[in-house]
Parts: structure tokens; C-alpha cells; sequence
């Protein structure tokens, strides 16, 4: 059992994240988790549930399949945008914030396409709901890997990260069954409204993260009191809080600068790939199998069912964090992404057998969303705390750009008429390329282990 340890009367400077390590997960940590896994379950649901309403929008409003790609796109094109402004924001004004404000803004925007009443106004609520999403995704894995003990770090974010692809496949079992009675808005209205009482607990009960408070040599006060529900009221005989980081700080003032120098460079381009490469498979499957399931002969409702269970595959992220706590985590999330490759091209030749097609879309599920919900907590532990939010949300925004690839590429496909067999041989080549470039990461992991060093920030 672990016992923690308790800071000596009269101690005058204590590290926060050894504080943090020494002591058992308390129960004020398992709310941050769980207020995390909130906002990550809804980005997910709205983030898929165009996808799950576009077969009823095409009957009730008399449009085309091609006349929803800028709908289906004007998402992926907010959640980018969001995603590359708010790193830099959450890394000089808090995680909290910019995580309070964003998950309201998605919330609001997705409560309000329910009333949309044409594609334009739908595209553009879609690209505000995109913006809150994107703004939203980076700071609460950035702010949950910061309250999480070393030893268990890639774990919990992995597990808390697993809201997505959950809240994405919850959204299709909802729609199947609400779509029937309701109709498609009452997605959308669960979607907005959902987020809006999340906002509320945010305000009240989410902390800031401490490591931030210290980079930002914030009140000591304010760091007590976020400790003091961690370690214990012993924490108030401490006068002042260090962070020590393990990785290269090359720029105190963080940003992209500490992102793109020479000692992360690497292994910063190699995770846009990888996380790009995800997204291109990702997306195209969310936003099309349904439709293209449809074509091939099954029933709408069935076909929604077994799509739904693609992203529920992303439980098995868990698994892959106890690993990457424990093993070289680039080799393993590589090897999710190489498998996911095979398993993305036998989906097209199950269409013919429905029970086998279900086995291979779980199983497809698992292996992609796994190894694509594991590179948050990667690139969470690639950088230091001045730029952790920034390498995150740059990371999250330019893979962003992937989905948008993805989801015009198949529209392109379906336009030229492609076999079913065709688009999957297609959509699994981003596999393999996300394999490749995290195995050139190691490298560059190695490179900044080689010029380790250990700065301390004291407040």
C-alpha cells in the first residue's frame, strides 16, 4: 500500500509533482478526472452527431450526399481553428478558462443548429460548435495529465480520454432511437443542453491546474488550497512550490517557440502526422459508413447500429496507457496504428456477410481508436509544462485538417462511384503512414532524453 508523505513542519520549498506522486489519488482528483471525461464524452457526441442525423437531413430537407460535405466539413474546419488558438490562450491565461468558456460555446452553438432551418445556417453553427470543440478537447487533457501521478499519467488520460469515442457511439445508439420519435433535432438539443449543465459544474468545482499556477507564479495561497485537497491540510506549512521538468525547456515563455525548437522539432512533426493520418480514417468513417452501408444493402436503422460501434472500440485505450506507462509508449501506439491498417481493409469485404461485418467494425474500432486516443497522453508527456498545451491543441488542430481530408475524400469517391471495397483499401493507408511516423518519433525522443534537464521554477 502507498503511504504518503507528509511534508516536515517549517518546510520552506516543496515540488509539486513529486507532492502529487508521493500521495494516493484522492477523491478531489477523481473529480477533476470526471469532470474531464465530461466535456471529452460531449465533444465526442457532437462532434459525430452530423453524422448520425445526415441520412435524415437528406430526406427531410431533398438534398444530395455531395451537397453535405460543406456541413459535414464545417466542424472539422472550427475544431481546427479552435484547437490551434486556445494552446497558446490555456498556456498564458489557465486551463480552466479557456475550457469554461469553450464547452459553453459548443454548448450553445449545438442547441442552436437544432433550429437551423437551411444548410448554410446549419454549416455555420456547425463551425462555432467546431470552434468550441476544438478549444475545448486540448485543455482538459492537458489540465488531467497535469494532476496525475507520474507512474499512472499515460492510464488516466487514456481513460479519461475514452469519453470521445464513447460519447460518439453513444450518439448513434441515441439517434437510432430517438431520431424515430423525435426526429433529427432532438439530437442536437440533447447535444447543446447537455454541455450548458456542464458548464455550471465547471465553474464550481473544476481547480486550475497547479503546475500552471506555478509556471505562472500565481498566488501561493491559490496552491495551497488546490494541494491541500490532495496531501492533506499539512500542505499549509509549506512557504513556497517548485516544478522540476524533466524535458528541455528552451524558451521559459513557451508556446510554439518551445514546440518547433531544435529539441522537439521531430517528434513534434511526427505526431501532427500521426495524429492527421488518424483523423483522415476517422472522420471519413463517422461522417460516411452509415451511407455507405446503406448502399451496400442494409437497412438505415442497421446500419447506424453497427457504425456506432466503431468509435465504441476506443475503450481499449486503457489497456494501451497501463502499457505505455510500462513499455516504450511509441512502439505500442505504433503497432495500434499498423493493425488498425488491416482492419480498416477487411471492413470492405464484409459487406456481403452482416455478423462479420459487425466483428470487423468493433474490431477495427478498438485497434484505431485505441492507438489515436493514446497520442494525447503522448504528446502530454513529450512536453513541458510552459508549452504542454500548446504542443497538445497544435497537435489536435493541425490532425483536425485530417478529418476534413477524410471526409472529402470519400465524398470525392462516392462522387466517381467507387466500390465500397475501394474506399476502405483506400482509407487504410493512413494507418500505415501514422505506424511510420511514430516509430521516427522514437528517435526524437531520444534526442531530448539525451539532453534531459531539470529546471526548476520556484514560486
Amino acid at each position: 500500500m502507498q503511504t504518503s508523505k507528509i511534508p516536515a513542519p517549517g518546510t520552506r520549498a516543496v515540488d509539486v509533482q513529486r507532492l502529487i506522486d508521493d500521495h494516493p489519488l484522492s477523491g478531489w482528483q477523481w473529480v477533476v478526472f470526471a469532470l474531464c471525461f465530461f466535456v471529452v464524452l460531449l465533444d465526442g457526441f457532437d462532434t459525430a452527431a452530423i453524422g448520425y442525423i445526415a441520412p435524415s437531413l437528406i430526406k427531410d430537407w431533398g438534398v444530395t450526399k455531395p451537397m453535405l460535405a460543406p456541413v459535414l466539413s464545417a466542424a472539422l474546419f472550427g475544431l481546427a481553428a479552435g484547437a490551434l488558438l486556445s494552446g497558446p490562450i490555456a498556456d498564458r491565461l489557465g486551463r480552466k478558462r479557456v475550457l469554461t468558456v469553450t464547452v459553453l460555446i459548443f454548448g450553445i452553438a449545438t442547441l442552436a443548429s437544432a433550429f437551423a432551418t437551411n444548410l448554410t445556417e446549419l454549416s455555420v453553427l456547425r463551425f462555432i460548435t467546431g470552434l468550441g470543440l476544438g478549444s475545448a478537447m486540448p485543455s482538459a487533457v492537458t489540465l488531467m495529465s497535469e494532476y496525475c501521478p507520474t507512474a499512472r499519467r499515460s492510464t488516466l488520460t487514456n481513460l479519461m480520454f475514452c469519453g470521445f469515442p464513447l460519447g460518439a457511439a453513444f450518439g448513434g445508439f441515441l439517434a437510432a432511437w430517438m431520431i424515430p420519435q423525435w426526429g433529427w433535432q432532438s439530437v442536437l438539443v440533447l447535444g447543446g443542453i447537455a454541455p450548458l449543465v456542464l458548464t455550471v459544474a465547471l465553474l464550481t468545482l473544476l481547480p486550475e491546474s497547479v503546475r500552471f499556477m506555478v509556471t505562472r507564479r500565481q498566488p501561493v495561497e491559490r496552491i495551497r488550497a488546490a494541494l491541500a485537497r490532495i496531501a492533506g491540510p499539512q500542505v499549509h506549512q509549506i512557504e513556497r512550490f517548485t516544478l522540476s521538468e524533466t524535458r528541455v525547456v528552451t524558451n521559459e515563455r513557451g508556446g510554439l517557440a518551445q514546440v518547433l525548437a531544435r529539441s522537439y522539432r521531430l517528434g513534434t512533426l511526427m505526431l501532427w502526422v500521426a495524429y492527421f493520418m488518424g483523423l483522415v480514417i476517422f472522420y471519413a468513417l463517422i461522417n460516411w459508413m452509415p451511407l455507405l452501408f446503406k448502399e451496400a444493402g442494409i437497412e438505415p436503422r442497421t446500419a447506424t447500429l453497427i457504425s456506432a460501434l466503431f468509435p465504441l472500440g476506443g475503450v481499449g485505450a486503457v489497456f494501451f496507457g497501463w502499457l505505455m506507462d510500462r513499455v516504450e509508449p511509441n512502439r505500442i501506439v505504433a503497432l495500434g496504428f499498423a493493425l488498425t491498417s488491416v482492419a480498416i481493409w477487411s471492413i470492405g469485404q464484409m459487406t456481403g456477410n452482416v455478423a462479420a461485418l459487425v466483428v470487423c467494425v468493433f474490431l477495427a474500432g478498438v485497434l484505431m481508436n485505441t492507438a489515436q486516443s493514446s497520442l494525447p497522453a503522448l504528446a502530454a508527456a513529450f512536453y513541458p509544462t510552459n508549452a504542454r498545451a500548446t504542443g497538445v491543441s497544435w497537435m489536435l488542430g493541425i490532425g483536425r485538417f485530417g478529418g476534413i481530408l477524410g471526409s472529402l475524400l470519400v465524398a470525392q469517391m462516392a462522387a466517381m462511384h467507387a466500390s465500397i471495397g475501394t474506399v476502405f483499401l483506400v482509407l487504410a493507408v493512413p494507418g500505415a503512414l501514422a505506424a511510420a511516423a511514430l516509430w521516427i518519433k522514437r528517435d526524437a525522443d531520444g534526442f531530448a532524453d539525451d539532453r534531459e534537464a531539470r529546471t526548476a521554477l520556484a514560486h
